[in-house]
């Protein structure tokens, strides 16, 4: 049984208050890939690149163990490029330049060897483009994951609300929660989106933590303090690799582990905006993520 991560593998360009960046690595399903390969060793990412990406990104990939088997190269195309400019208070940003490429026309091809998903992650992508992917897999995963941004909610709405019902987690963060539910409230805007199809909701709050919601229960965790953000690009797909490594560790799927998860994919969040782009968390080892699960841990214990 496999993780099967849908995304963008892309290159971006970088300024932070930090330095600045030319084109390095980017995309969601490189975040995700990557954070999920740390807890799950059956990962598989499906995307699209032109033939200018370098076959050294590619050999990063699988030394991590991800299988890219379903990552189509389109001879003579060039990749997905977005460059980006944030502002001081890392919060804010402006898109400098999208170049669509290779991910204009993208037809998300299956891989047989893929047919064994069990967890499934569908990144920041056309509402369309996910359903596909899911159609396209014989059998229904033990787990779909869904990562979606306000840019679909404004030109796609009918689609997203489709791709909606065929899903078991939903991720967004609260600006788009807020959108998606018309609620300013989050535990209001939470209990109209679990109405719209997905089990539970995370809803990621930057550098204020992380909330998960089922119909039930809430539950809430910070985000760890950092002296120095040096670049925040791809924290919110590292997270959902995180996460949904975590859950296809353990292997079973309920609230309790769901909170383990948040606290997982956290962590390795707080590892990528310490370096331009993946950098980070291209060499992370074991006793790296046991202490700052451990840091996670003593930011919220406590006894009364």
């Amino acid at each position: 049984m496999s993780l099967v991560v849908i995304g963008t593998v892309a290159f971006d360009a970088i300024e932070t208050p930090f330095g600045k960046t030319d084109r390095i690595i980017g995309g969601s399903a490189s975040y995700a890939g990557l954070a999920a390969s740390y807890l799950y060793n059956k990962v598989k990412i499906v995307a699209v690149v032109g033939d200018d990406f370098p076959q050294s990104d590619i050999d990063d990939f699988n030394n991590h163990g991800i299988d890219t088997e379903g990552l189509q190269i389109k001879k003579g195309e060039k990749s997905f490029f977005w460059s980006g400019k944030y502002h001081n208070d890392m919060n804010t940003r402006d898109t400098l330049v999208t170049d669509l490429n290779v991910l204009a026309d993208f037809d998300p091809i299956i891989p047989e060897s893929y047919q064994d998903c069990e967890y499934l992650m569908l990144g920041n992508l056309t509402p369309q483009v996910q359903q596909t992917v899911i159609k396209r897999l014989r059998n229904r995963p033990k787990l779909i994951v869904m990562d979606t941004m306000n840019f679909w909610m404004n030109i796609a709405w009918d689609d997203l609300m489709d791709t909606l019902k065929l899903v078991d987690v939903l991720t967004i963060n609260d600006e788009e929660a807020r959108q998606l539910s018309g609620e300013f409230s989050l535990v209001k805007a939470a209990r109209k989106i679990l109405t719209m199809g997905p089990k539970y909701l995370v809803i990621k709050k930057g550098e204020h933590g992380v909330l998960l919601f089922d119909n039930d229960s809430v539950f809430a965790t910070p985000a760890l303090p950092l002296a120095d953000v040096f670049d925040p690009t791809g924290a919110g797909d590292t997270f959902a690799g995180g996460f949904i490594g975590y859950l296809a560790k353990v292997g079973t799927i309920n609230f309790n582990n769901m909170k383990n998860a948040l606290i997982y994919g956290s962590a390795l969040a707080s590892f990528c905006v310490e370096k331009f782009g993946p950098e980070r968390i291209k060499d992370l080892t074991e006793e790296d993520i046991n202490a700052r699960l451990k840091a996670f841990v003593g930011l919220s214990r406590f006894d009364i």
